[in-house]
């Protein structure tokens, strides 16, 4: 009898723990079992991404050089998952916006090294196509723009630098259902008219001037509210709601027009995270919660006025605010509240930086 009672006990503990491991977890559980180590501060360069993904394993992923920039450094597309849901994610179109690069490089480590339901649901329902650090000239002079000096995000139309070309390429060829657009915005953004900083902003991006809404406008907006209400749990009060005026040269804006279901993701800053490795993980727990609500279809479930209800970026936030300040000019004084902002001024190497503050407002 007690021989019979150990065998049920040992089944019962075997198939508990079967359950146990096909559980889904909140995908910030074993993050820090996915961090790509080789990135640590913002300033990596295209050497670094060049080492990251032409390392990436052929059984899961298939890489390709799709092109070049003007200075001749390659512009990789990767894709991973064998699903019928198409899905473009491309980052660092502007040089000095590294937070969502170093999240794909995580995302690699998760798609290689996890093994549970949510990822093999996401690799078996979704085909993801990757373009991480678009502009390596801009990336490696931690600068906006490209080596002609022009702004990759107003050449949708013109399709002026090579890099252009690349990602309407690889749009036109993929067709992709959803894209993703990966950006980092100034720091001094607030959600809303408050105190909070807007450490990451969405935005459905508008495809006219009238701001029309459509089915895939509308999917974006969902799939937004499913992603804001995954990261209240992190930075409560601190998303924001990006500018929905329309800019006719933005890719983000055309890629929604040519009728691909568009998400603008921008990370803004976050107190004690000089070098956005904590919005590094927001951005792998966004992106990662989007492709399995995107495979599950769980974003349908989002009423459009819980987009509404995420509040407009606004821009009231300064480092120090001196208040009623007494100046004296032209023989007279005034009373001032003074707002004192940072830049970072950086080497010539474009690898280190120190701050310079400077007067960026004046007022009552």
């Amino acid at each position: 009898m007690m021989k019979l009672n150990l065998i049920y006990f040992l089944l019962i503990f075997s198939l508990s723990n079967v359950s146990l491991c096909g559980q889904s977890e909140p995908f910030d559980v074993n993050y820090e079992q996915y961090i790509e180590s080789s990135i640590r501060d913002r300033r990596f360069k295209h050497q670094d991404i060049k080492e990251i993904v032409t390392k990436l394993p052929e059984e899961i992923f298939k890489v390709e050089v799709a092109g070049n920039s003007i200075e001749g450094k390659e512009i990789y597309h990767i894709q991973a998952g064998t699903g019928q849901i198409k899905v473009l994610l491309w980052s660092q179109m502007h040089g000095n916006e590294p937070t969502a690069t170093m999240a794909l490089s995580d995302i690699f480590n998760f798609l290689i090294h996890d093994h549970g339901p949510d990822r093999n649901q996401i690799l078996q329902q979704l085909e993801l196509h990757f373009i991480p650090m678009l502009n390596p000239d801009g990336a490696d002079a931690f600068k906006r723009r490209n080596a002609l000096d022009i702004d990759i995000n107003r050449d949708a139309l013109r399709l002026i630098s090579p890099e252009s070309k690349i990602l309407k390429t690889i749009r036109d060829e993929i067709e992709p259902q959803w894209g993703f657009n990966l950006h980092d915005q100034n720091r001094y953004t607030s959600a809303g008219k408050t105190d909070q900083m807007a450490s990451i902003s969405f935005l459905a991006p508008a495809f006219n001037e009238e701001k029309s809404w459509s089915a895939g406008r509308t999917d974006a907006m969902q799939l937004i509210c499913h992603m804001n209400e995954t990261l209240q749990k992190f930075i409560p009060g601190k998303v924001g709601r990006y500018s929905d005026e329309f800019e006719p040269r933005a890719f983000g804006d055309n890629i929604q027009k040519w009728g691909t279901n568009t998400i603008l993701i921008e990370t803004g800053a976050l107190v004690n995270d000089p070098e956005k490795q904590y919005l590094r993980k927001l951005n792998y727990v966004a992106l990662l919660t989007a492709f399995k609500s995107i495979a599950n279809k769980s974003y349908e479930k989002y009423e459009l006025a819980d987009y509404n209800q995420i509040p407009y970026n606004q821009h009231v936030l300064y480092d120090l605010i001196i208040r009623n300040a007494t100046l004296e000019m032209y023989d007279q004084h005034f009373l001032f509240d003074i707002g004192i902002r940072q830049d970072e001024i950086q080497d010539k190497a474009a690898e280190d930086f120190y701050l310079k503050a400077a007067i960026g407002d004046l007022g009552d």
